[in-house]
């Protein structure tokens, strides 16, 4: 029998339009209360500087991922952390051109090159933590696609864990060609 769970990207896509809804509705809540305080025209100034300055970083930031990314792979490594950080920096930059306090905090986490390895760290054991979640249990591979047992591409088998076993010695009258 198998067990019915929920899509996980379903569950994830509506954790994102949960949390986005959420920090929207504090974005307004903290423009309102700034905004009361210090004044309508100097926020206005505040959020075109934040602008200016995410672009500018983005920019900067975002060249210099991408020299680092080709770098990798013209010496023949695997980009991970490149794409990673190419990832951070974008979504970064995005975050500091939209209007609000709480998006620029995030942004400027993970556009600085000092605090963008640990945003890298954080991010990838969310990711980590997400996927041993949903996979299968006893699987090894959770990043191994799910197949059913009906596809005709599963050839049915079992792993053996044993050495090879020992030629027999050639006898004396044979010869080993070579």
């Amino acid at each position: 029998m198998s067990e019915s769970r929920p899509n996980p990207y379903r569950m994830l896509l509506l954790l994102f339009v949960l949390v986005f809804i959420l920090i929207s509705v504090a974005e307004v809540w903290l423009l309102t209360v700034v905004g009361g305080t210090i004044g309508v025209g100097w926020i206005l100034a505040i959020l075109l500087l934040e602008a200016v300055v995410g672009a500018l970083l983005l920019r900067h930031e975002g060249s210099k991922s991408w020299r680092a990314l080709v770098a990798a792979y013209e010496a023949g490594r695997v980009p991970t952390g490149q794409l990673a950080d190419a990832a951070l920096v974008l979504a970064g930059g995005i975050m500091l051109i939209l209007p609000g306090f709480f998006t620029d905090i995030i942004g400027l986490i993970f556009l600085l090159p000092f605090t963008r390895p640990y945003a890298r760290k954080t991010v990838g054991w969310v990711v980590a933590h997400s996927a041993l979640r949903d996979a299968p249990r006893g699987s090894t591979f959770p990043s191994a696609p799910r197949r059913s047992p009906r596809d005709p591409r599963v050839v049915p088998g079992e792993v053996v864990d044993q050495p090879p076993a020992p030629k027999p010695p050639a006898s004396p009258g044979e010869r080993e060609l070579g």
